[in-house]
């Protein structure tokens, strides 16, 4: 699948339930080669100096598997884990590869290397630290645990990233060595090295946490370049230096002069700034710093008056201004124009789907009177809103979606209706008091607490009341007047939580716990309770299920499943509960479970012709309509589903809807 700006993957640890665990790899997120925007290496306080002055990084053998699609240029990043900051901006300066220094990162050279997969890198930019609770939000999705998380990043991730980092301006700069060791091995006899031009950062595992490595070494975070002989040129910080004219060089030598003795002189580079025309400055004697014997000689090693240098300083100042005012302009440009292409294109595809209506509808809601045929109008073709299924948000894809569609399938017809105020997946959809609400979900990196109603008189979205906490792949439905929202997580904990909503009341207030955790659940309203099914734990898929009775206001526990699954779904008909696909920690199935409440037990049914997690299911005039989901192949499925009991299931040819997954479907009933 190809990759666009926020694709997801479908790939998770068991220990992070977001998405489905599509094989026993718990160490990558298998991006594929065109997903990959970034990779994070880690590193220790120890280790963190010797692979900057060897420009290389590494990790374990298994880690190949996405190193290998490292090409030169690709965004890199620095985890310490020692003080858990993140550090950058690097850059590969190779593709990855295997041993490139076969005996990197041993005590004294006698074994080979523990981490083969290596890329050799170069400095972009040197920018401040980002400590965890910086950069941890930007990269939430990857974290499996609290403190643990996948290096790769998708582009929209490396980006977040980078902008962050940028954001924080420069770090001063770093020593750079004299003699920086060659990236040439020197092999001996006794498979000893004379020299390597490596350090290793230990991968960011509980044995990392425990590294006792205690070498010292000298340090470079700037860029050392590499000739064609495979050697490395002078320490002149090759063509990064370059870009820095005279002028660049003074104001950071100026910026270290000013750290380093802020205690003593923190007044000289105001004073500097704000007297620009004072002549009688005398930055030697101000300072008492043998460094500004340096500071006052140009690069030509002419003098340079050091009258010069209030002028110089405030001449850069207005030109950072400048720099930073033009930047301000592009972003506020770049944001008007983005938000005009998603204008652009959901005018687009709403024209399209009126052309796919009133082709439609000249193909099937002719109406001959005598010799003239009448045509419905497409106001008139959806006015009962019954006969449709609204599908709400989802990924196609190429993108979250913010859409609210209303399909057809006695015509195969979507129509776009007018969306969220915000893209929304792992959703929960309710009906009630004849609207449609919708509240949680987000877009897997990002999770929200807001409530949404749509009024399909008007064609209007609300905001209503929020819920108490973020929280995505939760379930709901409406019960005696109140709507209930049950489960769920935030990609780091799975809840047992239930919040009611009680319009009376306004506001979203705590009901009886669950008596498991369920993340990735499905539940439904039947006969006036609410029942709830399968689920992840944090640990393990479930089985399980749970009815809640508001006269009791208590949960029991009710027959379990067969088949452990998640990111199901559940719907009820003809006095039935029926559970549908989902994952089941290995792989997603085809299978469905039906409960009979009054006999209290589950059996088979009949299987779907494709196993699916993360679809959309509604029900519609005594069938299950099952649409979208992904597969286990992690495709997304374009095929529609539909089930008639006694008649089983059929592969339909609907095709208005496409690829659709983590959407929610529903069928509107009116008051």
């Amino acid at each position: 699948m190809g990759a666009g700006r926020n694709t997801p993957t479908f790939c998770q640890s068991e220990t992070s339930p977001s998405r489905p665990m599509a094989s026993n790899v718990k160490w990558a997120r298998n991006l594929q080669k065109s997903q990959l925007g970034g990779v994070i290496f880690g590193c220790t306080k120890n280790t963190m100096r010797e692979c900057l002055a060897n420009q290389l990084f590494g990790l374990p053998a298994q880690h190949f598997l996405y190193v290998k699609n490292i090409e030169p240029g690709l965004p890199l990043f620095l985890f310490n884990y020692s003080e858990r900051n993140l550090y950058g901006i690097y850059e590969a300066a190779s593709s990855g590869k295997m041993s490139i220094d076969s005996y990197a990162w041993t005590a004294d050279g006698s074994d080979r290397t523990k981490y083969p997969a290596q890329v050799q890198i170069r400095l972009r930019l040197q920018c401040q630290a980002l400590p965890e609770y910086q950069f941890k939000p930007i990269i939430i999705d990857n974290y499996y645990s609290q403190n643990h998380f996948w290096f790769e990043l998708d582009h929209a991730q490396a980006s977040r990233l980078m902008s962050k980092f940028s954001s924080l301006g420069v770090a001063p700069r770093p020593f750079i060595p004299q003699n920086p060791p060659m990236w040439s091995v020197k092999v001996q006899s006794n498979n000893k090295r004379e020299e390597s031009g490596a350090s290793m950062p230990p991968p960011l595992t509980d044995d990392f946490a425990n590294s006792n490595d205690s070498r010292t070494s000298v340090t470079s975070e700037d860029s050392i370049c590499l000739d064609q002989n495979n050697q490395l040129t002078e320490p002149s910080l090759c063509n990064q230096m370059a870009e820095f004219d005279e002028k660049g060089l003074i104001y950071l030598k100026l910026k270290e002069l000013a750290l380093s003795c802020e205690s003593r002189d923190t007044n000289i580079i105001g004073r500097l700034v704000g007297d620009a025309s004072t002549s009688d400055v005398d930055l030697e004697h101000e300072t008492h710093d043998a460094d500004m014997v340096t500071l006052g000689k140009r690069s030509d090693g002419s003098s340079l008056n050091s009258l010069d240098y209030p002028a110089i300083v405030a001449q850069l100042v207005r030109e950072m201004e400048e720099l930073k005012t033009f930047k301000q302009e592009q972003t506020r440009k770049m944001e008007n124009l983005e938000r005009k292409l998603a204008e652009a294109e959901q005018q687009i595809h709403l024209l399209e789907n009126r052309c796919v209506i009133w082709e439609s509808i000249s193909n099937t809601s002719i109406r001959l009177s005598g010799d003239q045929p009448q045509i419905e109008s497409p106001d008139e073709f959806y006015s009962n809103l019954n006969e449709s299924i609204l599908i709400v948000g989802g990924y196609d894809g190429v993108s979250w979606s913010p859409a609210l569609h209303s399909f057809l399938p006695s015509h195969d017809v979507l129509r776009s209706l007018k969306p969220m105020s915000s893209a929304r997946s792992y959703a929960s959809v309710v009906s009630f008091n004849g609207e449609l609400y919708v509240f949680g979900g987000g877009t897997g990196s990002t999770w929200y607490d807001t409530v949404e109603s749509y009024n399909a008189v008007n064609n209007e979205w609300s905001w209503r009341p929020s819920l108490n906490k973020e929280k995505g792949s939760l379930a709901g439905a409406a019960l005696n007047g109140k709507i209930f929202a049950v489960g769920g997580g935030n990609g780091v904990e799975c809840f047992s939580d239930v919040e009611m909503f009680d319009p009376c009341v306004g506001r979203w207030i705590s009901a009886r716990l669950m008596l498991e955790k369920r993340f990735a659940l499905a539940a439904v309203e039947l006969n006036g309770a609410l029942y709830v099914v399968g689920g992840y734990d944090g640990n393990d898929y479930l089985k399980t299920a749970e009815r809640f009775d508001p006269r009791e206001h208590s949960w029991t526990r009710i027959g379990s499943m067969d088949a452990k699954r998640g990111c199901h779904s559940l719907v009820a008909m003809n006095e039935k509960l029926y559970a549908l696909g989902g994952f089941d920690g290995i792989t997603m199935v085809p299978s469905v479970e039906i409960y009979d409440p009054r006999l209290g037990t589950w059996i088979a049914g009949e299987p779907m012709n494709e196993g699916r997690g993360y679809s959309a299911a509604a029900v519609l005039k005594d069938s299950i309509y099952v649409v979208g989901g992904v597969k286990s192949d992690e495709d997304i499925v374009d095929m529609i589903e539909c089930y008639k009991e006694g008649q089983g299931w059929e592969a339909t040819n609907l095709r208005a809807v496409g690829k659709r997954c983590f959407a929610s479907a529903i069928v509107l009933q009116a008051d």
